[in-house]
């Protein structure tokens, strides 16, 4: 495994590791006007995974991805029934098979990206490193916020 398959994993699992702290309610907590919880953080991990790995990389069409592959916000949207475990297993899976296609790829292999146009698998993984490291860092915000209020309500 090189260097960037090693950030990459390390920032996915710093994601997983923060909101695994939460309840399932907890990880629903809404503290920011925009989309964003716990939960959704890892929703939205789990569609850049697809949409960079399995659309951009191996070139499966959206239809054919394995959950949710767009880059809007209906990848931040968390269903009513949908748990907090559930969908960390979903990233989980995005992630593995991202694994799977990245695989013996050479990383000066040219993509094209539906927005972004020309991109190298190198940059799509130092984009992926970026993105999932800011996300890792929203959620041990939140994460630490969540905690820090209910501490002081039960206190």
């Amino acid at each position: 495994m090189n260097e960037l398959d090693i950030m990459l994993d390390e920032n996915r699992s710093a994601l997983v590791r923060s909101v695994a702290r939460l309840t399932d309610e907890q990880s629903r907590r809404r503290l920011v006007p925009s989309l964003t919880t716990p939960i959704a953080l890892v929703k939205h991990c789990a569609a850049a995974e697809r949409v960079w790995f399995q659309r951009t990389v191996a070139g499966i069409a959206e239809s054919e991805c394995d959950g949710y592959a767009v880059g809007d916000d209906a990848g931040w949207a968390v269903g009513a029934t949908e748990s907090r475990r559930s969908v960390t297993e979903e990233f989980e899976a995005a992630a593995h098979r991202s694994r799977e296609i990245c695989a013996g790829r050479v990383l000066s292999t040219d993509y094209v990206h539906y927005r972004r146009g020309r991109v190298t698998l190198f940059w799509i993984k130092l984009h992926m490193i970026e993105e999932l490291a800011r996300h890792a860092g929203h959620a041990d915000i939140l994460v630490e916020q969540i905690l820090a209020s209910e501490t002081r309500v039960g206190a």
